[in-house]
């Protein structure tokens, strides 16, 4: 049984996701969202009303100044997260960002550099690392079950095509790579516990010049091969595939299991076709609010009780999908 206090969130801008995050977190015993911010002061009051939300604010900079906010949840687009997530860390704020953390590796060393010099905690919001689904693959990993990893294989598919929709803005930090390639890439990553040393990549194009579909292949220091797989054209699919000296897992990585499919893990224990697979059921639920539970708990407890992404698996994420970016402009194998 938990016994800390709720941590008071306020809530950076009024997206679809905000919404989403909001409704998610509203039966946790952990979390209080009490404000939420726009840009304008009607449209904040609106939403605030519409989400159940006891204080509305008219400015970004209004919500950090509201001494009752503990932490701040930043799902406002990409190119704006570096400038915010410091801002708000700088005004004493702990901080859950939407994946991407940034666009750059250079933006979000600096956004954990604040998070030091502050004394507070900031983290990249994968809601899927939170789900047991994903931490019963960590142990059937981490005690062996497969042997040692030799490939890894992650893809993320969902159809877009509204032109209005901003992840098809290519202003704003849009396309396939930083919005499902960050999901896959952070999957790899967190599989094979290293950053890569180097990848190449080709990509299908939007006709705004967003890229719609992302095809990349890894290599690590280790000797690990992995490949991932991002597209805006395809039908939905999110799935990973890891092969090991003894054995193999298949799995979904799921936000919100089971509302986007059953949360299972497919594994064979053994090298020859004819062994037997096993299917582990895990339970699932809201993403946001297993999530937001285990940020809490870590600013509460320590950082150690968190079980998303660190800080080191959030700089190598975005720096690869940097190298990924170069890949498919330059043709070549681009170093990490």
């Amino acid at each position: 049984m938990d016994t800390i206090k709720p941590l008071r969130f306020g809530v950076l801008g009024a997206a679809k996701i905000a919404r989403s995050f909001i409704a998610g977190v509203a039966s946790s015993p952990l979390i209080d969202v009490v404000a939420v911010a726009s840009r304008d002061l009607e449209k904040a009051r609106q939403f605030a009303s519409e989400v159940g939300v006891p204080r509305a604010h008219g400015s970004y900079e209004a919500l950090l100044a509201d001494p009752d906010i503990e932490a701040i949840y930043v799902p406002l687009p990409n190119t704006m997260h570096a400038e915010w997530v410091i801002k708000a860390l700088d005004a004493g704020k702990h901080v859950l960002c939407e994946k991407p953390i940034a666009i750059s590796k250079d933006e979000t060393v600096a956004m954990f550099e604040a998070a030091r010099r502050n004394g507070r905690f900031l983290a990249e919001a994968y809601p899927y690392r939170a789900q047991e689904q994903t931490l019963a693959l960590r142990r059937l990993l981490d005690e062996g079950a497969i042997g040692r990893v030799q490939t890894v294989f992650a893809c993320f598919g969902v159809k877009f095509s509204d032109p209005a929709n901003i992840r098809l803005d290519p202003e704003r930090g849009g396309g396939a790579l930083l919005d499902a390639g960050s999901y896959a890439m952070s999957m790899v990553r967190m599989v094979a516990g290293e950053k890569p040393t180097r990848v190449n990549a080709v990509a299908r194009w939007s006709d705004t010049k967003v890229d719609l579909t992302v095809i990349a292949n890894l290599e690590f220091p280790s000797g690990l091969l992995a490949q991932i797989a991002c597209s805006f054209n395809t039908a939905y699919h999110r799935h990973a595939l890891i092969s090991g000296t003894d054995g193999i897992l298949e799995t979904t990585f799921l936000n919100s299991p089971p509302d986007a499919g059953l949360p299972e893990i497919h594994l064979r224990r053994g090298v020859p076709a004819t062994t037997p697979r096993e299917t582990i059921s895990v339970a699932g639920g809201n993403g946001f609010l297993a999530e937001a539970e285990s940020y809490a708990r870590a600013v509460a407890l320590g950082a150690e009780h968190w079980n998303g992404s660190s800080e080191q698996e959030s700089i190598d994420t975005i720096a690869t999908l940097e190298a990924i970016a170069r890949s498919i402009r330059s043709g070549n194998w681009e170093n990490v």
